[in-house]
């Protein structure tokens, strides 16, 4: 019997093969009819490596992509859930103008690009390359619940409940973002999208120029008092990404509108910024200002549950003869909500590339069969759960996915 790597090192071509099949299945996350097409092709996929689940259970995401959650039973006692989303932040047609491609680096090594090969196409089928190679094997292995989700690229906004209590019932959690240049991601920064409202009074600018109170000028004096919450050193970053407002250049605008990304990494670091953002007065009494704060996922750390799994996936590691580093990142993924509920979970076991929503986005070939038998070696070593008992805990107040307005 060939070992869990030598496994998945001779089945690298079929595996890259069921990659590019996704690929080619464009998923923005705006195209509805492209999401299910693109969920319908992921399903036959699953079931042609795995067979039919025991269960399966499709929630309708409404304006967002459905969820999709397939469970195979195991052989042991622990329950596993594999958490991937299938949108892409690539517009439908993307491919016409970006073909995949195979090509060698300027070093030697094979690289496939696509859009949404990398982020995170590649994971979604080395997860699951990974239950068919140990099942394969006949080892002990655990019960294994799929998540599928088509809304993960614009904040998970219908998938999160469905996430948060799919991972409750589960031992662990393994998320298959990309990795960070092959180190699994043990921290994420938590999101804040942040809406901005200034309404003024409009009046001619040329004929009455103080009969007006100008909304933008307004948001103009927020903006600035807002970038000075930023705390690179605390790791809190403030983005003012769009700005929309007025209705001519001769008229003093009655209304402006600014949505703002904030990055922070501890929960302390996100009730500053709420009270802050709070407290900031411009000097026209007559604009109002209206803030919608939106926490759309919550900081992801290194916990003592997760810390335990970690330890568990880096002897899996060494055994198939790799080092494996961490990182902290500032990006968010779902993992961010499994990780606030003190459940054991780790992002990044996916692809090892690089290029995450940028058009030159990209694979290494040579290292699908070590990470897809990194996730068969971990699914083997849960097959009785993970060692120790750890209690979830419910949300931490605050990081609903209320909109709080001010």
């Amino acid at each position: 019997m060939p070992s869990l790597l030598d496994a998945a090192q001779n089945s690298r071509d079929s595996i890259l093969s069921d990659i590019i099949s996704l690929v080619e299945t464009e998923t923005y996350s705006a195209d509805l009819a492209a999401l299910e097409r693109g969920l319908a092709h992921l399903r036959a996929l699953v079931v042609h490596r795995l067979g039919e689940p025991a269960k399966a259970v499709m929630d309708d995401g409404g304006s967002y992509g459905s969820v999709l959650r397939m469970t195979y039973r195991g052989t042991g006692p622990g329950h596993v859930l594999i958490i991937g989303h299938y949108d892409t932040v690539w517009p439908t047609g993307t491919l016409a103008t970006w073909p995949i491609t195979r090509r060698t680096d300027a070093v030697g090594r094979e690289i496939v690009t696509g859009p949404g090969i990398f982020d995170m196409k590649a994971g979604l089928v080395q997860g699951i390359w990974a239950l068919k190679l140990i099942r394969e094997q006949g080892v002990e292995h655990p019960t294994v619940t799929y998540l599928f989700n088509g809304d993960e690229e614009i904040g998970s906004r219908a998938s999160r409940p469905i996430i948060e209590a799919a991972a409750a019932e589960a031992d662990a959690v393994l998320v298959l973002e990309p990795t960070f240049d092959g180190a699994l991601k043990t921290g994420r920064k938590g999101v804040g999208i942040f809406t901005v409202t200034a309404t003024g009074v409009e009046a001619h600018a040329g004929l009455n120029p103080t009969a007006g109170a100008n909304a933008i000028h307004a948001l103009a004096e927020f903006i600035a008092a807002a970038r000075r919450i930023e705390d690179l050193a605390r790791g809190t970053s403030v983005n003012v990404g769009l700005i929309s407002g007025g209705s001519g250049t001769n008229v003093a605008a009655g209304l402006a509108v600014a949505e703002i990304d904030i990055r922070i990494e501890s929960i302390e670091e996100m009730e500053r910024v709420d009270h802050e953002f709070d407290a900031i007065e411009i000097s026209d009494p007559r604009v109002a200002i209206k803030i919608a704060h939106y926490w759309n996922r919550p900081p992801m750390a290194l916990t003592a549950a997760s810390a335990r799994l970690l330890g568990l996936v880096r002897s899996v590691a060494l055994g198939l003869g790799r080092k494996l580093e961490t990182a902290s990142v500032g990006g968010g993924s779902d993992a961010n909500f499994v990780s606030a509920l003190n459940i054991p979970v780790l992002c990044g076991m996916g692809a090892v590339g690089d290029g995450a929503h940028a058009r030159n986005e990209y694979i290494y070939t040579d290292e699908i069969p070590s990470f897809t038998a990194l996730t068969a070696g971990t699914l083997q070593r849960l097959a009785n759960g993970l060692p120790g008992t750890i209690q979830p805990v419910s949300t931490p107040t605050g990081l609903s996915d209320a909109v709080k307005q001010s």
